[in-house]
């Protein structure tokens, strides 16, 4: 894994406090189920006889989606619109958020984004927005839409997802997968990109399908199963945080496994930040960990998805 050092911004709230290593800490674990939300707040409250304020934390913490915009769903680069898709060994039904370079005058390669543990929220549709912006067919299919679709806000969608069949839900990936590949607009290259339980879904892509995913980038995900991992075949260039360290716990077996298997893979890992460094919608943000992180990405999909 190899490390990257850019300068490493602040994590700091509007009153210049910095934000402790703890509620971050704490707000991993409230984010991927392990604790409430009341046992998170209550953790917070613990921090308020040092001085910090409950509220801007939490404020600072939880998603904000009006600033998770960075390509306007009126750009006119792209065109943006909602399909469907057959999933039959899943929940009969997908549907996800195509976002199509405006002016494609040759087949253009396709790039799945996938959302994390809440559904296709507005931060997953900014981020296919960025990926056809570069000139990539991107498609960001929603887990939640069997029960209704994203619903607004991360609390219930991140209830709704985890009361979801997870087999269903990985076979809905896959069918979203292979529709995207056959696309008529598309070269026939499938590439995808995911962001913690998406990241886990971009690696569980790599080992069921690995004859139809030509790249793979997982952020912060965890490897498929132990018994599936012979089927990688890659290419992978894997994304961590440093200061991650349930994701990280995962890969030394991981990667012992691409080393025995040969399979071509990259792994970065940035300094001091934290799991959901590239979600720009909250204070784990880290600009410009988050900007090196997309940029090889963005390069490591031209590489593999054009030639």
């Amino acid at each position: 894994m190899q490390k990257s050092k850019p300068s490493q911004p602040e994590f700091q709230l509007s009153n210049d406090i910095d934000i402790p290593q703890e509620a971050f800490d704490w707000y991993d674990e409230y984010a991927h189920g392990l604790i409430d939300r009341r046992e998170f707040l209550n953790r917070l409250a613990g921090l308020a006889v040092l001085g910090f304020s409950v509220t801007a934390i939490s404020s600072a913490l939880l998603p904000n989606y009006a600033q998770a915009e960075q390509v306007s769903f009126n750009d006119p680069d792209i065109v943006a619109t909602y399909q469907k898709f057959a999933s039959p060994q899943g929940h009969g039904e997908g549907q996800g958020y195509l976002v199509m370079p405006a002016n494609i005058k040759h087949p253009a390669p396709v790039v799945l984004v996938i959302h994390e543990n809440r559904g296709l929220n507005p931060y997953i549709k900014d981020v296919a927005r960025r990926v056809a912006k570069q000139g990539f067919i991107a498609f960001a299919p929603d887990a939640l839409y069997p029960v209704g679709g994203y619903p607004g806000n991360d609390d219930q969608g991140r209830a709704m997802q985890k009361d979801l069949d997870r087999a269903k839900i990985e076979a809905d990936f896959i069918a979203a997968a292979e529709y995207l590949k056959a696309h008529p607009s598309g070269n026939g290259k499938l590439g995808a990109v995911g962001f913690c339980f998406g990241g886990y879904v971009v690696n569980m892509l790599a080992a069921r399908i690995p004859d139809k995913l030509d790249a793979g980038v997982p952020f912060y995900g965890t490897p498929a199963a132990e018994s599936l991992r012979d089927n990688v075949k890659g290419p992978l260039l894997l994304q961590f945080a440093e200061l991650d360290t349930r994701v990280n716990a995962t890969w030394p077996d991981y990667e012992t496994t691409l080393k025995t298997n040969k399979v071509p893979y990259t792994a970065y890992v940035y300094d001091k930040v934290n799991h959901g460094f590239h979600n720009d919608s909250t204070a784990r943000y880290a600009p410009k960990e988050a900007e090196l992180a997309w940029e090889r990405t963005m390069a490591f999909f031209e590489q593999t998805l054009n030639s």
